[in-house]
C-alpha cells in the first residue's frame, strides 16, 4: 500500500475503488518512519486516534466532505483540540479545548489530522532553522535549509506523508518552504481564512496558508476552509471560486531588470528566465515593473510597527521566559523593546504612502510573478549568518501582505544544479482563482514530480472548470477581450473569463473609425458571414446590468450566436455606424487584426487602460 498516491483526486480514486482508510492511515505512519526525520512532527496523533477519527466519517462520500480520508498536518501554532500547542516553544505549550476555526472546518469536510509540525519559533523566520526541536530536513536536498517558518508542514507533504498540510504565513512562511520543498504553497488574501486559535505573529497581517502536492488540491483545500468567522476581527468574506479556466491572454508584471535580485546565484536567475518564457509561451504578456518601492515595503516589517507587533504578541510570555526561547528569536523580537509607540506609527504612515504609490502599479496589469526565493542557502551558511540570510530570503515575500496581495508558490521545473525552481504569482487581494488557475498551467508545463515523492502530475479534476451557475454569460470582440485595454472594465465588475469561443458563420467584423480606443464592431450579416474570433466572460446580474449601460454607440448589445449552436448576449454594431468603417473579416477576430497592423497596435499601446 506504500505506492499510494496521497494527492486528493488519486487518492479518492482509490477510495472509490474499495481502498480502506484503514490503509491510508497505516501508509501515514509507515512512510513517517521511512522518512526517519524526528524534525517533522512535534506531536502525533495515534493510529487509534486516527482510526476513530475517519471511524466517524461514515461511508466514502467526496460530494459530501470533498476532503474525505485525506490525511492533514497543522503547523504547531495552530490549535487542534487534544495536542498540545507550542509554537516552537516548549515552555510555552497549552492544551487547547477546541480545533482552531480553519481545523475545525476541514474536519468538517472530512480531512485527518495526524500532527503538529515544526516550525521556526513563534514563527518568526523564513529559514526553518530556529526551534529548539531537531530541524527538519528539506525534502529535495537536505544540505538547504528546509524553509520556514512552516518548516515541517512543508516537508511532511513534499516527502508524501500527508495530502496537504497548513502552515501560516506573515512574510512569506507559506511560501519559501514550498520554493524549497517542490511543493504547491498557497498564501490566500489575508483574512480569506479564520486566524481563531492560531498563535499570532503579526495578528494585523498573519495569514493561515496551505502546503500541497498540486495546484488543484491547494485550491480545494482553500475553498473548503474559506469563511468570514466573528471569532477572528480580522476575517473577512472573501469568495473563492473554481480557479478556471483562466483568459488566454494575461499581462503579468515582473520585476524590471534592473531591480531584479538574485545576490549572485546564477542559476536562480537563469531558472527565473526560463519561468518566465514559459509564461509567454501560455499566453502571457510580461511588463516590466520598477521594483524599489516593494522593496522598501518589504524593508518595513521588521522594522516599526510590526516588529512591536510581534512583541505585543508574546509580551507577557517574553517578559518572564525570555531564557527559554530560541537565541535568533529572542534577539529578533526582543529589538522591539527600543521602539517608542512613535516608531510604530512612523512605520504606519511609510506603508500607506507606498500603499498610495503602489496601487495604481496593482492594477495595471492581471498579476505579478516573482521568483519564490531570490536563492538558495545551505545549513551552514544560515548558520553562519542567520540573520542576513534570512532577510535576503524574504527578498521577494515581506511585502506581500503589507499590500494586501494574495499569493501562490508554484514548482516551475529545475535550475542548472538541479535544485529546485519555483515563482510566486501574485495578485490584489481577492484574485486567489486568477492566480491559482496560472499557476495550474505553469506547474503542469514543469512536467515535474510531486514534491520528492517521485509521484507523477495526475490530471485536472473536470469538476474544477465548471462554472457558477447564477451568472450571465457575455460575448466580447475586441477591445474588451483578455489583455486588450478596456478588458480592465469586466474584471472591475468581478467578471469571470469562460472560455473562447467562435461565433457561427454568419457575421462580419469591422474597424470602427473615430474611436479614441480602437475597437471592433460585429455585424449580422447572414449570407456572406465568418466565424469570428470571440471570449465569453460571466458577470453577475448586476454587474451585467451595470456594464451594460455604459456601453456607448454604435455599439449595443444583442443575442450573438455562437459555432456551438448555442447563444448568448454580447456586442454587436448598428449599421448606421460602419461609416468609414474598414471590414477586417478576413482576420477571423480582432486579436489577430491588432496583431498584423502596426497602426492599430500603436492606437492601443496608446490608449488609456483600464
Amino acid at each position: 500500500m506504500n505506492d499510494i498516491c496521497f494527492d486528493i483526486g488519486s487518492l479518492h480514486a482509490a477510495y472509490a475503488s474499495g481502498m480502506s482508510v484503514e490503509a491510508v492511515i497505516e501508509t501515514v505512519f509507515q512512510r513517517i518512519s521511512e522518512a526517519d526525520d524526528p524534525g517533522i512532527f512535534i506531536h502525533l496523533a495515534s493510529k487509534a486516534e486516527l482510526l476513530a477519527e475517519a471511524e466517524a466519517l461514515g461511508g466514502f462520500d467526496p460530494v459530501a466532505k470533498p476532503l474525505w480520508g485525506a490525511p492533514f498536518a497543522v503547523k504547531d501554532n495552530i490549535d487542534v483540540a487534544g495536542m498540545p500547542t507550542t509554537a516552537g516553544c516548549a515552555e510555552y505549550a497549552y492544551l487547547p479545548a477546541k480545533d482552531a476555526t480553519v481545523v475545525a472546518r476541514l474536519r468538517a469536510a472530512g480531512a485527518l489530522v495526524v500532527g503538529k509540525t515544526n516550525l521556526d519559533q513563534f514563527a518568526t523566520g523564513l529559514v526553518g532553522v530556529r526551534t529548539p526541536y531537531p530541524v527538519p530536513r528539506n525534502a529535495i536536498d537536505p544540505k538547504l535549509v528546509p524553509g520556514g517558518s512552516s518548516s515541517g508542514s512543508a516537508v511532511a507533504t513534499a516527502r508524501g506523508i500527508v495530502s496537504f498540510a497548513l502552515g501560516t504565513d506573515t512574510a512569506g512562511s507559506g511560501r519559501i518552504p514550498a520554493g524549497l520543498n517542490n511543493i504547491v504553497g498557497l498564501k490566500p488574501t489575508v483574512g480569506a481564512l479564520s486566524a481563531a486559535g492560531v498563535v499570532p505573529a503579526c495578528r494585523t497581517l498573519d495569514c493561515v496558508s496551505v502546503f500541497a502536492l498540486t495546484v488543484d488540491d491547494a485550491h480545494s483545500v482553500f475553498r473548503a476552509a474559506a469563511a468570514k468567522d466573528d471569532a477572528d476581527p480580522y476575517s473577512r468574506a472573501i469568495a473563492a471560486p473554481p480557479p478556471g479556466p483562466r483568459p488566454p491572454v494575461l499581462s503579468v508584471g515582473v520585476p524590471a531588470k534592473a531591480d531584479r535580485e538574485f545576490f549572485g546565484d546564477a542559476a536562480m536567475q537563469a531558472g527565473f528566465e526560463t519561468a518566465l518564457r514559459t509564461l509567454e509561451q501560455l499566453g502571457c504578456r510580461l511588463v516590466e515593473i520598477p521594483f524599489g518601492d516593494f522593496y522598501a515595503t518589504a524593508n518595513l516589517l521588521y522594522d516599526g510597527a510590526w516588529l512591536a507587533e510581534r512583541y505585543a504578541a508574546i509580551a507577557d510570555f517574553m517578559d518572564l521566559n525570555e531564557a527559554a526561547m530560541h537565541p535568533v528569536t529572542r534577539q529578533i523580537i526582543g529589538g522591539a523593546r527600543k521602539l517608542s509607540a512613535a516608531d510604530a506609527f512612523k512605520g504606519l504612515y511609510a506603508l500607506q504612502a507606498y500603499k498610495t504609490r503602489l496601487a495604481p502599479v496593482i492594477a495595471s496589469v492581471d498579476l505579478f510573478c516573482v521568483p519564490t526565493a531570490p536563492t538558495h542557502y545551505s545549513l551552514e551558511a544560515v548558520l553562519a549568518d542567520p540573520i542576513v540570510t534570512n532577510s535576503r530570503l524574504g527578498t521577494y515575500t515581506n511585502f506581500v501582505n503589507l499590500l494586501d496581495m494574495s499569493g501562490i508558490a508554484v514548482p516551475t521545473g529545475k535550475r542548472d544544479d538541479d535544485l529546485p525552481m519555483s515563482v510566486t504569482l501574485l495578485a490584489a487581494a481577492g484574485k486567489d482563482a486568477l492566480t491559482a488557475a496560472l499557476a495550474r498551467d505553469l506547474h503542469q508545463a514543469s512536467d515535474l514530480g510531486l514534491g520528492a515523492t517521485g509521484w507523477t502530475m495526475p490530471a485536472s479534476p473536470a469538476k474544477i472548470f465548471q462554472p457558477d451557475t447564477d451568472m450571465i454569460e457575455l460575448v466580447v470582440v475586441g477591445a474588451h477581450l483578455s489583455g486588450m485595454p478596456l478588458n480592465g472594465q469586466l474584471r472591475d465588475l468581478g467578471a469571470r473569463f469562460s472560455r473562447a469561443a467562435k461565433t457561427a458563420s454568419a457575421y462580419r467584423l469591422y474597424a470602427l473609425a473615430g474611436q479614441s480606443v480602437p475597437k471592433p464592431g460585429l455585424v449580422r450579416v447572414g449570407n456572406g458571414g465568418m466565424r469570428i474570433d470571440v471570449e465569453i466572460w460571466r458577470l453577475s446580474p448586476d454587474a451585467f446590468g451595470r456594464f451594460v449601460a455604459a456601453i456607448p454607440p454604435p455599439l449595443g448589445i444583442g443575442t450573438v450566436e455562437l459555432a456551438d449552436g448555442s447563444s448568448a448576449k454580447g456586442f454587436l454594431a448598428e449599421t448606421a455606424g460602419l461609416s468609414a468603417a474598414a471590414d477586417i473579416s478576413a482576420f477571423g477576430g480582432w486579436r489577430n487584426f491588432v496583431a498584423s497592423s502596426s497602426e492599430p497596435r500603436q492606437r492601443l499601446e496608446n490608449a488609456p487602460s483600464n
